[in-house]
């Protein structure tokens, strides 16, 4: 292992103690206040090689990043935008309504007390003061008005030329300080991906069978990595719809899933190179999670 490795380890290992010693529950966040340790890395692409593609790096993201409000069918995160983006998070799943010319952020019937506008805003904020980070943007239109939903995300892009539109595979180097869009289906901005998410994959009665399916997720993520696409895994669940699991809402199924997760990549830590996972998208993600989604980039 290079020097520069053994001080990444050793620092993410300095790191998960502090996090510990602060009292924050490491892998499941419910609390919406954000509190980093001092030492807390927050641009942490600054140690990919600029060299390596974007479909070879895992990136910890969230699943319906605006869902704050709606109570706890709707609800699927606790920070705001900035707190998300300063904890790791480097990938954000919108879904968008037209109404009167604005696109506001929908969780289906639920207005999440933000445009798509202020997103965008938001997040250029954050890369004008981390220019070495990259944020990915999945958009999809709650509406049967995807061509116009289409149009209203280029128009307010413009000629930004800190926005990755195109279909091409970037490396690292070509993308930080950007927003790079994903598209699939009726979104047609950015670079295509792939969903590893199967039918009724997000339907949880039982959390065992959550934890199998994600397990075959993540392995068809990692055989899907270093190619065309980005590929995207969903670690996110309810039990809303189903008889057995009318009670798991979804903070209750990632308070269970969350920890488990983090003891299943960790066990990868000896491998070397250790997999790629793609974009890993979690509904209450804690810091401690996170950090272990991050750290297996470090080969």
């Amino acid at each position: 292992m290079r020097t520069g490795r053994k001080h990444l380890l050793f620092y993410h290992i300095f790191l998960s103690a502090i996090l510990l010693c602060h009292g924050q529950y490491p892998y499941f966040n419910g609390n919406g206040n954000l509190t980093l340790p001092g030492s807390y890395n927050i641009p942490w692409m600054s140690a990919i090689e600029d060299f390596r593609t974007l479909s070879l790096i895992t990136l910890p993201g969230t699943h319906d990043s605006m869902a704050l409000y709606g109570g706890p069918e709707a609800e699927c995160q606790a920070w705001s935008l900035e707190d998300q983006l300063r904890a790791g998070i480097r990938f954000l799943d919108l879904k968008v309504f037209e109404l009167l010319d604005t696109l506001y952020v929908m969780q289906g019937v639920v207005y999440e007390h933000i445009t798509f506008k202020e997103v965008l805003d938001t997040v250029r904020a954050f890369l004008s003061e981390f220019q070495t980070e990259a944020v990915l943007i999945r958009v999809q239109a709650e509406s049967f008005e995807t061509k116009s939903v289409n149009q209203m995300v280029q128009d307010l892009i413009g000629n930004d030329q800190q926005v990755w539109v195109t279909s091409g595979m970037p490396k690292m180097s070509q993308i930080r300080g950007k927003i790079v869009f994903l598209q699939k289906s009726t979104f047609t901005l950015g670079i295509p991906f792939i969903d590893t998410d199967g039918k009724g994959s997000a339907e949880v009665s039982n959390v065992q069978d959550k934890d199998k399916r994600i397990i075959k997720q993540l392995n068809q993520a990692n055989e899907a990595c270093g190619g065309d696409n980005v590929v995207l895994t969903f670690t996110s669940g309810t039990g809303f719809g189903t008889f057995w699991g009318m009670f798991l809402t979804p903070r209750r199924v990632a308070e269970r899933v969350n920890p488990w997760l983090n003891e299943y990549v960790r066990q990868f830590y000896p491998d070397q190179p250790r997999p790629c996972f793609g974009i890993v998208a979690m509904d209450f993600p804690g810091l401690g999670l996170i950090q272990t989604i991050i750290n297996l980039n470090w080969w």
